[in-house]
């Protein structure tokens, strides 16, 4: 079954929490008691316009057909259906993404670049996003609900006014958020922490209550949420995203273009015992939303530290001339020292220019050690 061109097969989650969680169900078909639902769940939210979903319910169904006298629920676990997740996992790097789609006319005569939306659009679209969180069961955990057994037990804005000091925010008001961008991006961080995606529900049809959900996990609500904000982030013109690793996951950082985000991401979750910390904090300084001057030369200055550390390997792995320009920058542009015949009238640019120039340096040294490692080299 090739899935790779159907459009009724477009990925909507994260693909990788997609993967685990077909993988996990796929292993575990004997765990739980509500496997199906649980399955189906999943692919009602992993995959745009229902097919995965209905396809799955309809060999359900058929397995079931096969066999009147099946015991309720155990046609869930026939081949048919297992075969059906099989062939999703298979193809799932293949697949396209929902949001992912050609260029439009206008789009293609300005070299693929996209039109940006207004803040008072982005609020809009964001206010609509929780919605459909909400509805989707990834608040309950921390807002509860109401239900008609019972009213909820918080109240959102309360929670909401504690975290912030701002009274009066839940319902989201879009207008509101617009008009103070400090309480938006506050209130993006805030339900950052909060979000956690039901794995499991049931389905409470006492005088049309509706679905109650369960199992909840807060990693993979941060992965979807995470997502959705900055795909929504990247289509304004203000500037930040969501960071999803180092010690500053889940705080509004600086954005950057896709190469500067990739190494940002690859040093944020590097594993080095010695200068891992100095790394991450060093990343969470630069690319803190409203970071000043001083901010990110203290963060140059960190990771300076680490090249110094190291500059052993360096002279031996880079031309001479290389090596001694990596020190000249931070020495005689006040960047780790602060000295009268120090030149300190550059701009402020030049910060940036040299932190990402650093911190490529200071990868390339870890593949450097990485490789000698292998090769059984611990001289440096």
């Amino acid at each position: 079954m090739n899935l790779a061109d159907d459009p009724d097969y477009r990925i909507v989650l994260p693909r990788e929490l997609v993967r685990r969680e077909l993988q996990d169900l796929t292993d575990n078909v004997a765990t739980y008691s509500d496997w199906a639902d649980r399955v189906e769940l999943l692919l009602e939210e992993a995959f745009a316009g229902g097919a995965a979903k209905n396809r799955f319910s309809a060999l359900r169904k058929r397995a079931a057909a096969s066999d009147p006298f099946v015991e309720f629920g155990s046609s869930a676990t026939s081949d048919g259906p297992l075969r059906f997740l099989a062939s999703l996992l298979a193809s799932l790097d293949s697949l396209r993404a929902a949001t992912q789609r050609s260029p439009y006319w206008s789009e293609r005569l300005a070299n693929g670049s996209k039109a940006t939306i207004t803040v008072d659009a982005a609020a809009r679209r964001y206010v609509q996003l929780v919605t459909d969180l909400v509805e989707r069961g990834y608040l309950v955990s921390a807002f509860d609900f109401y239900c008609v057994d019972g009213p909820p037990t918080v109240e959102p804005s309360d929670i909401l006014a504690e975290e912030l000091g701002v009274p009066s925010l839940w319902p989201l008001d879009a207008a509101y958020l617009a008009a103070d961008q400090n309480t938006f991006f506050d209130v993006i961080e805030v339900l950052n922490d909060r979000v956690s995606r039901p794995r499991s529900r049931w389905f409470h049809s006492y005088n049309g209550c509706g679905w109650h959900y369960a199992d909840f996990s807060p990693a993979e609500g941060r992965l979807v949420y995470q997502a959705m904000v900055n795909g929504l982030l990247e289509k304004t013109a203000l500037g930040v995203r969501l960071a999803t690793d180092g010690e500053d996951a889940g705080r509004l950082v600086v954005g950057t273009d896709d190469a500067r985000s990739d190494l940002t991401h690859r040093m944020a979750t590097r594993e080095d015992a010695e200068t891992g910390d100095i790394v991450r904090h060093a990343l969470s300084m630069f690319r803190q939303r409203g970071a000043t001057e001083h901010h990110k030369r203290s963060a140059a200055i960190a990771l300076a530290g680490v090249l110094e550390r190291r500059r052993g390997l360096l002279k031996t792995s880079l031309l001479r001339k290389d090596e001694g320009a990596l020190f000249q920058i931070a020495n005689e542009f006040a960047v780790r020292h602060q000295r009268a015949d120090q030149k300190d009238d550059y701009d402020p640019v030049f910060l940036d220019w040299v932190f990402y120039w650093y911190l490529a340096t200071v990868e390339l040294t870890d593949r450097i050690l990485d490789r000698q490692a292998s090769d059984g080299d611990t001289s440096a």
